[in-house]
Parts: C-alpha cells; sequence; structure tokens
C-alpha cells in the first residue's frame, strides 16, 4: 500500500509540475542526457566491435567475447542512466526532479532487463528462437516495469479484466486469457530448456549404451512436458480433472485416426530399448542400404552413402526385415568374379588374386581372403575372390574398384589374359543343288 500511495504521490507531484516551468527543463535536461548517451554510444561502439571481432578471432577468449557483446547491449541506458544521475543530483537544489524520479528507475531496469535477458541466453542451452527475439523479449519486459513504475499496471489490469465473456459457468476475461498464456509459455519453455540440459548430460555419459542415452533424454522430456502441463493448467485456472476427459477422447482418437502414429512411437522405444539397431549401424531397410544417422520416436534416419537420407517410420522397421551388417560384428565379406582365358595356369591366377587381397590395407587377414574357381563359361573360367573388411561405411565399390586395378595390374605383368565375348564362324563352301 505504501509504494502504490508513492507512486500516486508522484504522479500528483508531476501533474503540478506541468503547470509551472519546472516540467521544461526536466524535458529537456532528460532528451539532452538521452542524446548524449546516444552519442556516446556511436563513439564507443566501433571499439567494443573490434574487442568483439579480435574475441572471436582468438582462440581461448570466451570471457572477452561473452563481457564485450554484453557491455554493447547496455552501453546506451547505462551511459543515459549515469547522465540521469548526475544531472538529477546537480538540479534537485534549484527546482523539482519528480520527472527525473520517474526516468532514473526505467533507465536502470532497463540495463538489468537486457543484462538478465542476456545472461540466460548464454546460460541456457543454445536457441536460434531466443537469440533472434531477445530484444522483443527484453522490451516487453521493460514495458511492463514501466507500466508499474509508473502506476498504471492497475488501471489496465482492471480495464483488461472489465473485457470478459461467460464461458458456462466460469467468468473469462482478456486478463486471464493474457496471463494464462504467458504462464503456459514460460512454464513449456522452462521444462523445454530443462529437457534439453538433461539430454546434454545424458549424451555425454559414455559409459551408457547411445540407445539408453536416446531413451532416457526422451523420457525425461516427456515427463518433464507431461509436469509442465499440469502446473500450467491450474494456473490458466483449468482443473486438471478435466485432462479425464482429454484422456477419453485422446484414446478414441489413436484407436482410429492416429493408430499408426501411436504404433510408430511405440515401435521406436522399442527400437530403442532391445538395442537392435543403434546409431552408426550398417543397415539395409526397405532396400535403402546406408548407416543409421538419427534415432526418433517417430522414424529411423538412414545416410545412403550417397549422401541421400531415407526417413524411415518405426513401424516398418519393426514389422519388415531389417538387415543390420554390424549386430554382433561388423567384418562383412566382398565378392569379386574375374574371368581368365582358357590355357591360363588357374592355380597361378588363384594366387595372383590372393598376392593382391592380401596387399590390399582394408583386407583382413582373419577371416583370410579365398579365391576359388567357380565354373567355365562361354569365354572364359571365372575366379571368385572373397575378402572381409571391418569397415564397411567406408565403401564397398570403392574398394571392388582398387581391387579390379590391382589384378589387371598383377595379370598382365605376368601374362594372364582377361578374355572378351568372342564367336568362332566356320564358312562352308561348295555347292548346292539347285533346284530345279
Amino acid at each position: 500500500m505504501d509504494k502504490t500511495a508513492d507512486r500516486i504521490n508522484l504522479l500528483a507531484e508531476l501533474l503540478r509540475d506541468l503547470e509551472t516551468t519546472a516540467i521544461s527543463w526536466q524535458v529537456g535536461l532528460i532528451a539532452l542526457c538521452l542524446a548524449l548517451a546516444w552519442g556516446a554510444g556511436r563513439i564507443l561502439r566501433p571499439r567494443l566491435e573490434r574487442t568483439l571481432a579480435a574475441a572471436r578471432t582468438e582462440g581461448g577468449q570466451e570471457a572477452l567475447y561473452v563481457g564485450a557483446a554484453g557491455l554493447l547491449r547496455v552501453l546506451v541506458p547505462l551511459v543515459a542512466w549515469l547522465l540521469l544521475v548526475v544531472t538529477r543530483a546537480a538540479l534537485q537544489a534549484h527546482q523539482p526532479v519528480n520527472l527525473f524520479n520517474v526516468a532514473i528507475p526505467l533507465s536502470s531496469s532497463l540495463v538489468i532487463i537486457r543484462v538478465v535477458v542476456y545472461t540466460l541466453r548464454h546460460a541456457l542451452p543454445p536457441s536460434g528462437w531466443l537469440r533472434q527475439s531477445e530484444r522483443a523479449i527484453t522490451w516487453a519486459m521493460w514495458i511492463g516495469v514501466a507500466l508499474h513504475l509508473t502506476g498504471l499496471l492497475p488501471g489496465i489490469r482492471e480495464f483488461l479484466d472489465g473485457l470478459a465473456f461467460n464461458a458456462g459457468k466460469h467468468r473469462v476475461s482478456l486478463l486471464n486469457l493474457i496471463e494464462g498464456s504467458a504462464s503456459v509459455a514460460i512454464t513449456v519453455l522452462g521444462a523445454l530448456w530443462i529437457g534439453r540440459v538433461a539430454e546434454s548430460r545424458l549424451m555425454g555419459l559414455q559409459q551408457l549404451d547411445t540407445s539408453l542415452r536416446v531413451v532416457f533424454a526422451k523420457l525425461v522430456r516427456t515427463v518433464l512436458l507431461v509436469f509442465a502441463v499440469l502446473i500450467a493448467l491450474p494456473l490458466v485456472g483449468i482443473d486438471v480433472t478435466v485432462l479425464s476427459v482429454f484422456g477419453g477422447a485422446l484414446g478414441v482418437g489413436l484407436g482410429f485416426g492416429l493408430q499408426k502414429i501411436a504404433a510408430n512411437y511405440v515401435s521406436g522405444f522399442a527400437i530403442l530399448l532391445d538395442r537392435s539397431i543403434k546409431l552408426g549401424d550398417l543397415v539395409t531397410v526397405d532396400g535403402r542400404y546406408g548407416t543409421v544417422a538419427r534415432l526418433t520416436a517417430r522414424y529411423v534416419v538412414v545416410r545412403e552413402f550417397d549422401g541421400t537420407e531415407a526417413i524411415i517410420p518405426n513401424e516398418s522397421v519393426i514389422t519388415s526385415t531389417v538387415l543390420n551388417h554390424s549386430y554382433s560384428d561388423r567384418s562383412i565379406r566382398v565378392d569379386l568374379t574375374v574371368q581368365v582365358a582358357y590355357g591360363t595356369n588357374l592355380r597361378q591366377a588363384l594366387d595372383t588374386l590372393l598376392e593382391v587381397a592380401r596387399g590390399h590395407p582394408r583386407v583382413q587377414a582373419e577371416p583370410p581372403p579365398a579365391a576359388l574357381v567357380r565354373n567355365f563359361g562361354e569365354n572364359g573360367v571365372d575366379l571368385d575372390l572373397l575378402v572381409w573388411i571391418a569397415d564397411p561405411e567406408a565403401g564397398r565399390g570403392n574398394l571392388r574398384s582398387e581391387l579390379n586395378l590391382g589384378i589387371d595390374e598383377a595379370f598382365r605383368a605376368r601374362g594372364f589374359e582377361i578374355p572378351f565375348p568372342q564367336r568362332d564362324l566356320h564358312i562352308v563352301t561348295g555347292s548346292r543343288d539347285k533346284p530345279r
């Protein structure tokens, strides 16, 4: 009550100052202080920006960069606050300074709000929308503080509360909607930020399996969102028991239109828990061959070797056959077929294939490579080279190309011929009986 009375007295004194020349002096001096603060900001800003650029390019200058960026944001209001304080101290001995008593708290509150918002942006996990809307959040908070300091906020609240309508037995006003929306937004955003912090900590626990880390992170974020809703609804004035009706409607919806979505989410948690597919695994799913780049509650992202990414619903992964090339062992076999001409010493050709395979750095010694005679074809003898590699994510096509080049060079050096399709034509000459 005392603070409210002080604000009312301050407004009354301001109204009395309007009838004298004191208000003109105060308006002029405040405008001069703001202009000087703006000019000082124009002069000092290039130096701070150069400090920012130097801190960004040099390593280990994170604290200097954060400090210079924070000072850059509060430079103008901070200088304005200092000038207003000094001017009020020099002027209050000669005339009333009621307008200064309003301007100084407004400028100091702007400095504090900008520092708080900037600190939260660096303390919380990185968020693009927070960085982009930092200025809007600052000014919205400052307007609320300004209305509170000037004593205008109670009148505005009464006006907004008067714009109301009845929804059944409840009275809903514009003030309730604004306060409820703000409460829900703040609660949900806080839950999301805490969830991101917990997720980053969980993903950093190397002693846990990757799939378990993803499961725990998803569960933490889901539980936090549920708690945020349970906390926010009473703040808005909604009875939590209405969730039973919503839960029944949601169950009916899942039974009909949302069953596919529900199946994908349930399948996603099943995949994460049984660890049949993990991040980095080399898999073939739905005709897609690549590495598992991402596991979510709804889909699996398989990155193929040509750079494309296939988004496969979890239900398809559960209900179809998945070839996991690295489930228990990352070693896979790569087969090559080579043809040599008839008349070639096959034992020497097989030894040459094994020599080329053993000389390649990606071919494993265990299991050892093998060379076999497959069959006798139309144009030559087909030979198979079987090698094992432990890094399938590095690609198999490039390995085949390098082995084929080595085989071609070795065969040329030993005089082995790789045949090409050919046909023998036999021309029969002689007389034919002509028809009579």
